[in-house]
């Protein structure tokens, strides 16, 4: 199974999109609503049909950004929101993003990239994160199978991808999770080590 751009266009195009709730999760939600600093720049990578994004922009985080590979859930995010600014939607592979961010928001996107590329996603979140800055979300928390997405992992596992380059605050499971997620989604808050 081939990740890339056409996959995850087709996947949307043929709504095959299970992990698409219509809403955002109450895990994220009650992080969200603990934020204080409405200036923050904030982005939500793969962030599919945006519901996070939209959660935040009606909240007053106006400096938010929504990424994904495939364009068709930029658009609906845009369709909902029609005062979204452009320059805040970016089509892109995430791993060619390029700019600084206070906040990233982990929402079913770790655990629809190849495993294998893990080690690149942590890397990745410490170039994109200002010094002190937070990656926050939730991980799922089964058994890693060739089968996925989505790919799961452990606590364990998550530990050693991420104790390098960040202190990892929080990583329990969620209490808040929706009942078919019960269990099987770990919240997290990690926040960049200074250097």
């Amino acid at each position: 199974m081939i990740l890339n751009k056409e996959y995850w266009k087709k996947r949307y195009k043929d709504k095959t999109t299970g992990w698409d709730i219509g809403f955002v999760s109450p895990p994220m939600k009650n992080f969200i609503d603990g934020l204080q600093d409405k200036t923050a720049k904030i982005l939500v990578p793969g962030s599919g049909n945006g519901y996070e994004v939209e959660y935040l922009w009606q909240n007053g985080f106006k400096n938010v950004f929504a990424a994904d590979y495939a364009e068709l859930p930029l658009i609906h995010l845009k369709k909902r929101m029609p005062s979204f600014p452009e320059t805040q939607l970016i089509h892109s592979d995430f791993f060619e993003i390029d700019q600084s961010f206070d906040i990233i928001l982990e929402q079913t996107f770790f655990c629809a990239l190849n495993p294998s590329l893990r080690p690149l996603y942590a890397e990745k979140m410490d170039a994109l994160l200002k010094p002190k800055g937070i990656l926050a979300g939730l991980l799922f928390k089964f058994p890693l199978t060739t089968s996925g997405p989505p790919f799961g992992g452990s606590i364990n596992e998550y530990e050693e991808l991420f104790k390098s380059k960040f202190h990892l605050h929080k990583l329990e499971t969620a209490y808040n999770s929706l009942q078919e997620r019960a269990g099987k989604e770990l919240f997290f808050i990690f926040e960049k080590k200074s250097t």
